[in-house]
């Protein structure tokens, strides 16, 4: 296959925070190796130190954006489509039902386009009604327009049959990567930098945003009586009424510790030695962060919304979504149980078979 690819619909790589980001940092580089694909990846300027860059074989082009949390993806994707047009790719790989909606115009100018459904974003909390109008819009346009469409759950396959009619969509799972830990005596020092010690705290993973639930996590905790720490890794993109509240809250109770954003070695050093992972997510779409505390083989409670039933982890993992009291009892019984073997689990969510999947979909694009 001798064609050439554009991303949009991300912040950029590498290292750059959220779900979609990690999943086109693992992604991309591997079908670069693997089939010897010429991909362009389209970043966000704010986000990324650079305007061209190329990352494990992967060709970066910066655009620029507003940091408006509502204006922000939809500008860029139709930069980054009138880039795509300008350059002469063969095929655009639109990522999230916010970048849907320039694939009415990508398709008027003759580009084959694949789409990634990532997450129903319309259900987050964050959103008004006008933008979440917009995003339904941009779902409702990726399903219509889209030469072929990738779903990350069955679940999310399911549902888009059911909405739209759309039966011919290709499930392909988000992936994760084997555990890459440093040395111990590193891992020690990033557990030293927090005051933290191996499988004497409980760890939480996502933007501070409503749809995480970390406020649930906080009053479960609080309610918990749990002597061990809560360590929040991550923080807002953009400043809100929610994540000041929630930072604030975090700061005034004892043993609750904010990292900010983590990234490689520090992010696996603190994760891989925790007590427990707690997602308490009110939205999802196929949560990587589950899927690496799955890797390091913590013991995982979530909630029990349909995106993480999806990855049928054992029933007793489960709570109810937003309900603080069953969370701290959950919380109470789960703390020093011993590692869990996910191993059968994960197979399904390796990253080279993904590549592969994702490759053969974009050869169905020359069948079809």
């Amino acid at each position: 296959m001798n064609k050439s690819i554009l991303v949009l619909g991300t912040r950029g790589i590498p290292n750059v925070p959220g779900g979609v980001e990690s999943h086109c940092q693992s992604l991309y580089p591997l079908l670069v190796e693997k089939y010897a694909l010429d991909i362009i990846l389209t970043a966000r300027k704010p986000y990324v130190p650079y305007t061209e860059s190329e990352y494990e074989g992967v060709k970066l082009k910066a655009l620029p954006t507003m940091t408006n949390k509502s204006l922000e993806a939809p500008l860029h994707s139709f930069l980054a489509a009138f880039y795509a047009i300008k350059e002469g790719v063969d095929i655009v790989h639109v990522h999230a039902i916010g970048s849907g909606l320039v694939i009415p115009l990508l398709r008027l100018f003759g580009k084959k386009v694949v789409f990634t459904h990532h997450s129903q974003n319309y259900d987050h909390q964050k959103w008004g009604k006008a933008a979440k109008f917009i995003l339904r819009l941009g779902e409702k346009w990726a399903m219509k327009y889209s030469s072929e469409v990738i779903v990350i759950s069955d679940f999310m396959q399911n549902l888009m049959n059911e909405k739209y009619g759309r039966n011919d969509t290709h499930l392909i799972f988000n992936g994760v990567n084997p555990p890459q830990l440093p040395a111990p005596s590193k891992i020690n020092d990033y557990l030293s930098k927090y005051d933290l010690k191996p499988r004497d705290y409980i760890i939480a993973v996502g933007r501070f945003s409503q749809e995480k639930g970390l406020d649930v996590l906080l009053e479960a905790y609080k309610l918990s009586g749990i002597k061990k720490k809560l360590v929040l890794v991550g923080d807002s993109d953009h400043v809100t009424e929610y994540s000041y509240r929630l930072k604030n809250t975090a700061r005034e109770m004892d043993n609750v510790i904010l990292t900010g954003f983590l990234s490689g070695e520090e992010l696996h050093s603190i994760f891989s030695q925790a007590d427990i992972f707690v997602l308490p997510s009110f939205s999802e779409g196929l949560p990587i962060a589950l899927l690496e505390a799955m890797s390091f083989s913590l013991p995982a409670i979530v909630s029990d919304i349909p995106a993480n039933k999806a990855v049928h982890l054992d029933e007793n993992c489960y709570f109810p979504c937003g309900d603080s009291q069953k969370l701290a009892a959950l919380l109470t019984m789960t703390v020093d149980q011993p590692l869990v073997c996910y191993a059968e689990y994960l197979k399904k969510y390796d990253w080279q078979l993904i590549a592969q999947q994702t490759h053969d979909v974009f050869l169905a694009l020359d069948n079809g």
